[in-house]
């Protein structure tokens, strides 16, 4: 009977919840200054995982011959719509793997919209106006958000759980523009030190 229950304990024990507490991690550049706007992702272990919700309207906007904003982080299954508010027509695209499309030629007051179903990360061009760019990344995991200007990210909720966490930037030296280390169960903070190269040159806008 005593093993019976021994088992029975340690069923419960593998189903039970993962307890949640924070989780905060810190990026700073090689001269260790805080790096705004990195995306950090959390992915836990096994069934401490978890999907974000994919509700919620996602805009990318054409103004003044720039995208805004310039980095967007949407679940996987979010709509984003390109709406152009230029006085020139847009060609949006994108060559890369979790999302390749092209919205033609629009106007205007003209919007298109793009469904993206994988997680990843997209960048985004215009065909006509090479000086445009942004990036969205499309994330699988509820535990995903930028750094603030303290370099900081703060996750409430994070499961007790060993896991992943991924650092993603668009100008971080290193494969994918991405870095990675584990984290283990009850690891309540994580820092990254990373390099960054300069940002490409803002090009004079032409109307």
């Amino acid at each position: 009977m005593v093993r019976g229950l021994s088992f029975f304990a340690a069923g419960l024990a593998l189903t039970a919840p993962v307890a949640a507490a924070p989780l905060t991690v810190r990026v700073v550049d090689s001269a260790g200054r805080p790096v705004s706007n990195a995306v950090v992702t959390l992915h836990p272990a096994g069934g401490a995982a978890r999907v974000p919700k994919s509700g919620g309207r996602y805009v990318v906007s054409q103004h003044n011959l720039q995208f805004h904003p310039f980095l967007s982080i949407v679940p996987v299954g979010a709509d984003i719509s390109f709406p152009n508010f230029d006085n020139t027509k847009h060609h949006v695209y994108s060559f890369s793997a979790p999302k390749r499309f092209e919205l033609k030629l629009f106007a205007r007051d003209q919007s298109r919209t793009v469904h993206f179903d994988k997680p990843g990360v997209v960048a985004l061009g215009c065909n006509i106006h090479d000086q445009m760019s942004a990036f969205i990344v499309i994330t699988d995991s509820a535990w995903t958000a930028r750094t603030n200007g303290q370099g900081l990210v703060s996750f409430s909720d994070a499961p007790n759980a060993p896991g992943t966490l991924t650092v993603w930037h668009p100008y971080l030296r290193a494969p994918g523009g991405t870095v990675q280390q584990g984290v283990s169960a009850g690891q309540r903070s994580a820092s990254f030190s990373v390099r960054l190269r300069p940002p490409p040159p803002v090009m004079p806008m032409d109307y």
